[in-house]
């Protein structure tokens, strides 16, 4: 197990700057998660680490050792690619042995080490088989046990999982936590799939433009977004975000918006703003059988049926679309005109420029907001 501190990294090609002033430090035996939409540089990064690529300016500290010019080999990490990258005309065993067979260890550490790896991974009856003869997830474990069998200080995983179909992408993806969980390694994993980011890691860097956007974790991300980037790409659905203006009376705020009837606003802003952008999740907003009592009303455009939930999209007005999540059992129909209401306490608002609002809690509204959330809880 190792940490890892990344100090002041920054990429440049041909004078163009991809990855700019990246501070950040992993603990030992973390499981951290790069996310990011394609193109953000969380490969770059990941490459940069591995020794993959040279990094322009900064420092990568691995284990209290500067590697930042050490060749991979020197590095003490173990990459896992998104391609299995196997020998097809060795076996498994070949195939996890080979970089230790290159090391010059002796016969009996290498059998020793791949026991313990295949024991692990489950491999023990496929050593003698050849990769066309195994199953995709299969192929990625040896991939893995490739790299275990070394002992890192740190594994690195390029989106390893992106080739398989979804059933398998679930199945590997658990061996992957319970791996984990066992080693107790160290591990950085580049993903574009939140899916896979939010289930695995102790902690998720989002990345956007060469640049992290925040770094928490994965509940953090999802509750206390810093932006709306980060609102929109945490979560699935994303989250629904509506237009709207603030106007403070004797120091009381109230929401306006086309969209909704005027909604008074819980929360103190600590900052002046006039615009905002509301955003509430899916699961935070409440189908009322009484429109009147009801923040906004629109017309079912589509149910989306998955089981023990359903999904609505509603229109409110000029093509603006809710998402809203419900159970199977709530009876409803694409055509029927619906009253929602939102959960304030769940709800965000992000300026023009995108940040997100810090409030403090307005005291004359503090006690209704608490018994509308304790009796959420109890229902």
């Amino acid at each position: 197990m190792s940490t890892i501190q990344l100090t002041n990294i920054s990429k440049t090609y041909n004078r163009v700057t991809v990855m700019e002033n990246i501070d950040l430090s992993i603990a030992e035996g973390e499981f951290v998660a790069f996310v990011g939409p394609s193109g953000c540089g969380k490969s770059t990064l990941l490459r940069m680490i591995a020794g993959l690529e040279q990094q322009t300016t900064g420092n990568i500290i691995i284990d209290n050792q500067d590697v930042s010019k050490l060749p991979p080999a020197k590095r003490g990490i173990g990459m896992v690619f998104q391609t299995y990258a196997l020998y097809p005309h060795l076996t498994v065993f070949n195939n996890m042995a080979l970089a230790l067979k290159q090391a010059k260890l002796k016969k009996p550490e290498i059998e020793q080490r791949l026991a313990e790896a295949a024991k692990v991974l489950r491999l023990e009856k496929y050593l003698n088989r050849k990769p066309a003869e195994l199953s995709g997830g299969q192929r990625q474990r040896v991939a893995i046990g490739r790299a275990m069998v070394r002992k890192p200080k740190v594994f690195l995983l390029d989106e390893p999982l992106s080739n398989l179909d979804a059933a398998l992408r679930t199945e590997v993806r658990l061996e992957l936590a319970k791996l984990h969980r066992r080693l107790s390694s160290t591990m950085i994993y580049v993903t574009h799939d939140q899916v896979e980011a939010m289930t695995l890691a102790d902690r998720i860097v989002v990345l956007n433009e060469g640049k992290i956007e925040q770094v928490g974790e994965p509940l953090t991300l999802y509750h206390q977004p810093a932006n709306q980037f980060i609102a929109e790409f945490i979560g699935s659905p994303k989250i629904n975000l509506l237009p709207a203006e603030l106007t403070t009376d004797n120091r009381k705020v109230t929401l306006t918006s086309y969209l909704f009837k005027p909604i008074k606003w819980p929360w103190q802003l600590n900052e002046k703003v006039k615009k905002v952008k509301l955003g509430v999740r899916p699961e935070d907003i409440e189908l009322m059988s009484n429109h009147q009592q009801a923040e906004l009303v629109g017309k079912i455009i589509m149910k989306e049926a998955l089981g023990c939930d359903s999904y609505l999209y509603v229109n409110l007005a000029d093509d603006y679309n809710l998402v809203v999540r419900i159970t199977a059992d709530q009876p409803c129909f694409v055509g029927q005109s619906v009253g929602l209401k939102l959960n304030l306490s769940r709800v965000h608002l992000f300026a023009e420029n995108g940040q997100s609002l810090k409030t403090s809690v307005n005291e004359s509204m503090k006690s209704t907001v608490i018994e509308k959330e304790q009796s959420a809880q109890l229902v």
